[in-house]
């Protein structure tokens, strides 16, 4: 039975990956930092779903979790580093602390937790990251954010090169405006909605599920010629411009 570690899997996008991949077979565990969603994870997820709190910006933390997820598993197929912050601010309101979480979430974190779990990725895995479009695309207020997601993006093309002998595969997926519980954290009134989605050339946002569905692709033998790539789940954002 494939296996797979889902950080930022408590909810949006990686608890729709962890449901879709769970149906589909897979031994699955989550992280999650916030108590509150931990908890709700635990009671809401299936019960052979391994739901860790684990803060990516503690190393000692994901040293932990690599050893809880060898002991439930002895290895993983799939990585999906998943887990971030978003912050938006303009460039001027931008604190150095707010600079350093992001930071250490976003980037540093992933980053660790990549490099003390790699280890347990058996050969001919997959690893898949969280980008986002505005990586590449830009928007106001995302610069930092937007920097700290596209640092993940700058890595992918070297790992998967040094990963190639093991036959690791290494991609992105970059969602677009995704109608997750981001939306209501961040206070998006539905006129910034409105504008946002008439950007969109299918007129609508994306849902977790849509980017679950391209994970679970990159992830699965179906893609095992595809590595070093950026997939984009946008809708089309971006075209004819």
């Amino acid at each position: 039975m494939p296996a797979a570690l889902i950080t930022g899997g408590t909810t949006g996008i990686g608890r729709a990956t962890a449901e879709l991949l769970h149906a589909r077979g897979y031994q699955v565990a989550v992280t999650g930092q916030n108590p509150e969603s931990v908890a709700r994870a635990r009671r809401e997820l299936p019960g052979d779903v391994l739901v860790v709190r684990s803060d990516a910006r503690v190393l000692a933390d994901t040293e932990a979790l690599t050893g809880t997820v060898s002991e439930r598993f002895g290895s993983l197929d799939l990585l999906f580093l998943n887990a971030g912050i978003f912050q938006p601010a303009p460039v001027a309101d931008v604190t150095e602390q707010s600079f350093d979480e992001q930071v250490d979430v976003n980037f540093k974190g992933q980053f660790f937790t990549l490099q003390k779990v790699l280890p347990l990725l058996n050969d001919g895995g997959s690893i898949v990251f969280t980008v986002g479009v505005a990586a590449r695309r830009g928007s106001p207020g995302a610069t930092l954010g937007a920097a700290t997601r596209g640092a993940l993006l700058a890595m992918v093309p070297s790992l998967a090169l040094e990963l190639a002998p093991r036959r690791i595969r290494v991609n992105a997926v970059s969602p677009g405006a995704t109608d997750t519980p981001l939306f209501d954290k961040l206070g998006v009134p539905q006129g910034g909605r409105d504008a946002m989605r008439a950007n969109i050339p299918f007129e609508r946002f994306g849902s977790s599920q849509d980017v679950a569905e391209v994970v679970a692709f990159l992830g699965s033998d179906a893609a095992g010629y595809i590595t070093g790539q950026d997939v984009a789940v946008a809708g089309g954002y971006g075209l004819g411009v």
